[in-house]
This record gives structure tokens, C-alpha cells and sequence, in this order.
């Protein structure tokens, strides 16, 4: 069992090793919709919850989700109606300010109901809890009266890690102004600890005695982050590398407070296309609407799952590869272990035409940059090495898709054009007779998909290559061998010969020649393993393609 997830349960198991019940939590900032990093966290984080069950079965487990819904609106989305109301209420916890929608209590409450919802739909188990609840109830007020009567130590903690001008205004303590409802960055000038109170400078000089409980008060980030660990026994989270300075700092505040620390999991952030980290504002990444569009959640999981501590980049272009390396992997799990159908994941229409169904999906033409998809790992894994068993918690379908993947189906839709997932189910039944729509659902989904994708990102940027004298004599010797060929040849027989013919034109890299036949064939600078797609397109139509690719030359 060496895939991460394990590898963190052995470390629970170590950092922990009296303990009945694992607490894990998660985070949410409600101010912005639920995103692709929400499902991120949420997701590695029951990975790891999964794997600590698998190995210590007798232990509980709990995810708690966190909403800091008692923070200050600073900044309006752009993507939230009622711009000019939600001016009126900078400054208030988003539980104080009324919803720009007009369904719900609060523009809090109306965040809360997005993100339980959103992680419904992907039947995440969790416990949810609103900042806003937790404050006011009381939940938190044994520990933020501990953290007002260890004052100093808070700041000697907190203040090293600010300039010399922000140290002269920090508190930990944010008072929730009783004139105006706003969030208050002020100067504390005194605190009572007999009282448990707080009494600051008020922005027209009045000065103001408030209790730090009952949600009078709420804390910075920071010292919040470190006394809800405290309040809730949290064992484990996950964050961001961006967030590790402040979770040391935040660790150290859960100590001042008399609990250990959780065990924390740094993962590394998204980087666009360019390489640069993503950014809500600038747009440059890929929302988890847009990644559903074209593909299974299924494949974004396996994207998330993998390589948690490796920068990648999250764009469009990703998609297809990641798509197949889960189709692969489920394929060898079941091969390794026999097959298991009783998954949450099934290969009915899934939790992307779920969430879709309640996301209106408006992409925009991007660039079309290409990895070509690499060569299906052949190592045997063990079952709980695979992800695909972390990625439906044990319960691994069978997915059977006569060797039929996904870049397969977007390059079958690139040859032919195809307008809707009926044209590729016309090629995909005269290749596998016996495979339907009705009786195989992930291949369906996969044809949708493949349709939506090649109409987005690679008909847009077609270009096909002119063939010299040379390309069109070994594209004429291709268009022989092919028709020498047998109807009942096999995708690796119909490789092989490509291969050959390659070698034959001192193709001393033959990624050339496969390359110089995407641009021939098919208008693109990278393309599928050309054996599979011809046994799938047909001979005879392959034929036509090279007649089309050559007839222009003389």
C-alpha cells in the first residue's frame, strides 16, 4: 500500500496513536462559488479518510466542512447579480448581508446551500459547520476566552510576520461593529480578561467595551484557522502550499490553546497553461463546469489523485489524457482483481451531467495544445495502489470499452466531421457489433464527450499539411499496404506495418512519421495510436483520407 493516501493514514496512525476517532476538516471561503479546489480539497482529503479505514477499521472518522461565512464581504464576485445592493454591505459577514438572489436568508446562507449541494452531488461525506453558528452558539467561546487571556502570546506569535506598520494596528480580535454590522480592522486598547472583553476605537473615536463570545467578536484568519483546530480536536488538513507560512503560525496559536496541532498535508497549486499559478480573477484556468463538459468526473479525480505534491497544469488540453490514464486504470485493477460493479461511481450518466444539470456552461475557444497521451503503464499494482480504488473507495466497476478510449473517439470525430455522438456510433458498431449505447453507457458518455471536445479545441485550429514528394510516396505505399490488408487484420498488425513503412522511409524518429501522418490525415500536430484509430475509422475510409492528403500533388 505505497500510494499517498496510505502513506498519510500510517502517519495519522503514528502522529496519533490513541486515539478512537480521526477528526479531518476542510475549508470554504463563501464570499465566491464552490470551484474546482473546493472538490480538491474535499476529494484528497476522503482519499485519506478512506485509506485510514481500509487499514484501521475499528477507528472513527470525520470530515468536517467549514464555512468562514462570518467574514467580511471585501470584494463583490463578478459573477453575483445585485452588484449595487452588495456595495451597501462591504465590510459585513456574509450571514449579515442579504442575498443578491433573493432565495435565501443571507448571501451566506445562500453560499452555505451552493456548497453542500456541490458536495452532495459527489456524495462527499461530511459535517457541515458555519463559522457564523459556531460564534454565536458559543461553540467557540471556551477557547477564544483561553486565547484572550493568553493574549501576548498570541501576538508574539502573530506580529513578527507582519511590517512594522501593520504591527502597530493588528489584533487578533476583529470586532463586529454593533452601529453598523462591519467586520473592524482596529487596534485592541485593552482587553479584560474578568470580563472576557475587548475595548477598541471606534472609527469615530468612540471607544467601545464588546465581549470576545456569543459572535461579538471574530478572529483574524489566521488565529481563527488555529482555534477552530482547537475547538473542533481537529487531527488532519489539507491546504495549499501557498497557505504553508500561515499554518505554521496557526499551528503554533492551536498549541497556545492547549490542543496538538493537526497533522497537516501541503499540496502544490494549479498552474495555467503558460505555467503560472491560477487565478480566480484572471480566469486562467479550467472550472470544474468546463472540465465536465468534456469528460467524467471520474478523470478529474484521477487528475486531483495524482502527484499531490507536483505543479500542474490544469487547462483543456489535459482532459483527454487524463480521461484515458482512468480508463487504463480501472481496466488493470479489474484485470488484477476481478471485476466489482457495486461503485457510488457507476458507468451510468454521472455526477458531471448532475452538477452540469444545474450549471449553465459558456467556454470560450481556447488554444489547442496537445499532449500526446503516453503508453499505458504495464507495472502490476497492488488493488490499493491503483486509483482507481481510491477514486470510487473500494468499489472498482467494470468499465468495458472494447479498447476504445477517448482520444480514440475525438480523433474519430476530427476524421469524419462528426456533428453529433450518432456518427461515431455508426463507426463504433461496425467495429464492435455487439456494443450499444443502451448496453454500454461509459462508451456513450465518452462519445458525447468526444464530440463537445473536438468541435471546442480541435476543429477550431485545423491545418493540414501539404505532403512533398517524399511524404506522398510513403503515404501511397501506407494506402497499399492498407488495401493488402485483410477486413479481419488486428489494430496491432495494422501499427506494425505503419511502423515498417516508417523505417522503410528512413524515419529515423519515428514520432516523424506518426506526427507527419496527423498533419496529413487529420490536420493535427498530434493524434492517436494509428493502428487502434484505423481499425476503428475503417481501411477503406483511411484510404480515402490518404487520397484526399495526395491527389493535389503532382
Amino acid at each position: 500500500m505505497t500510494s499517498w493516501p496510505f502513506q498519510e493514514a500510517e502517519k495519522i496512525l503514528q502522529e496519533f496513536p490513541n486515539k478512537k476517532e480521526i477528526i479531518f476538516e476542510t475549508g470554504y471561503g463563501p464570499s465566491g462559488l464552490p470551484h474546482i479546489g473546493t472538490f480538491g480539497e474535499v476529494f484528497r482529503t476522503t482519499v485519506v479518510v478512506n485509506a485510514l479505514k481500509k487499514i484501521a477499521p475499528g477507528i472513527k472518522t470525520k470530515i468536517i466542512a467549514v464555512s468562514d461565512d462570518m467574514d467580511g464581504l471585501r470584494k463583490i464576485p463578478d459573477n453575483v447579480p445585485n452588484q449595487e445592493m452588495l456595495r451597501e454591505h462591504l465590510n459585513k459577514p456574509l450571514t449579515m448581508i442579504p442575498d443578491p438572489f433573493g432565495t435565501h436568508e443571507s448571501y451566506g446562507h445562500h453560499m452555505n446551500s451552493l456548497l453542500c449541494k456541490f458536495l452532495d452531488l459527489f456524495e462527499f461525506e461530511y459535517e457541515f459547520r458555519s463559522a457564523t453558528e459556531c460564534y454565536k452558539s458559543g461553540v467557540y467561546d471556551e477557547k477564544l476566552l483561553l486565547l484572550l487571556k493568553d493574549y501576548d502570546k498570541v501576538m508574539d506569535v502573530m506580529l513578527p510576520s507582519f511590517r512594522k506598520e501593520r504591527q502597530q494596528t493588528y489584533s487578533p480580535f476583529l470586532p463586529v461593529c454593533p452601529k453598523t454590522s462591519q467586520v473592524l480592522q482596529v487596534p485592541v486598547i485593552e482587553t479584560n480578561t474578568d470580563k472576557g472583553t475587548i475595548t477598541y476605537e471606534d472609527p469615530n473615536g468612540e471607544k467601545i467595551e464588546v465581549p470576545v463570545t456569543k459572535g461579538k467578536c471574530k478572529l483574524q484568519w489566521k488565529p481563527d484557522w488555529g482555534m477552530r483546530w482547537a475547538a473542533f480536536g481537529v487531527n488532519y488538513e489539507a491546504h495549499g502550499k501557498d497557505l504553508t507560512p500561515s499554518a505554521v503560525l496557526s499551528s503554533q496559536i492551536c498549541e497556545i490553546l492547549g490542543e496538538k496541532p493537526p497533522l497537516l498535508f501541503c499540496y502544490e497549486l494549479f498552474l495555467d497553461k503558460g505555467g503560472k499559478k491560477i487565478s480566480k480573477s484572471r480566469g486562467n484556468g479550467i472550472s470544474i463546469e468546463e472540465w465536465l463538459t468534456y469528460a467524467p468526473t471520474e478523470s478529474l479525480a484521477l487528475y486531483i489523485f495524482q502527484s499531490p505534491k507536483k505543479a500542474k497544469r490544469l487547462y483543456f488540453d489535459v482532459i483527454p489524457k487524463s480521461t484515458d490514464e482512468y480508463l487504463e486504470f480501472v481496466k488493470r485493477y479489474n484485470e488484477n482483481n476481478g471485476e466489482n460493479t457495486n461503485s457510488k461511481f457507476n458507468t451510468e450518466p454521472g455526477y458531471d451531467e448532475k452538477f452540469l444539470g444545474e450549471a449553465q456552461v459558456s467556454t470560450a475557444e481556447y488554444s489547442n495544445v496537445f499532449e500526446e497521451r503516453k503508453q499505458a503503464l504495464t507495472t502490476k499494482l497492488p488493488s490499493e495502489a491503483n486509483p482507481a480504488w481510491h477514486i470510487h473507495q473500494g468499489n472498482v466497476p467494470n468499465i468495458e470499452t472494447s479498447g476504445i478510449n477517448f482520444s480514440l473517439l475525438f480523433n474519430l470525430a476530427a476524421a469524419c466531421n462528426a456533428e453529433n455522438k450518432e456518427i461515431l456510433w455508426g463507426f463504433i458498431s461496425s467495429y464492435a457489433p455487439n456494443v450499444t449505447p443502451e448496453n454500454n453507457k461509459m462508451l456513450d458518455r465518452l462519445s458525447d464527450f468526444a464530440v463537445k471536445y473536438y468541435h471546442d479545441f480541435i476543429k477550431p485550429t485545423k491545418s493540414y499539411k501539404t505532403p512533398n514528394a517524399k511524404e506522398r510516396e510513403a503515404l501511397l505505399d501506407l494506402k497499399d499496404t492498407l488495401h493488402s490488408l485483410s477486413t479481419t487484420v488486428t489494430a496491432e498488425e495494422i501499427q506494425s506495418q505503419i511502423f515498417s513503412i516508417g523505417k522503410k522511409y528512413d524515419y529515423t524518429n519515428l514520432r516523424d512519421w506518426f506526427q507527419l501522418l496527423y498533419e496529413m490525415l487529420l490536420g493535427q500536430k498530434t493524434g492517436p495510436r494509428m493502428g487502434s484509430f484505423i481499425k476503428l475509422y475503417g481501411i477503406d475510409n483511411t484510404i480515402s483520407l490518404i487520397e484526399s492528403a495526395t491527389k493535389c500533388i503532382l
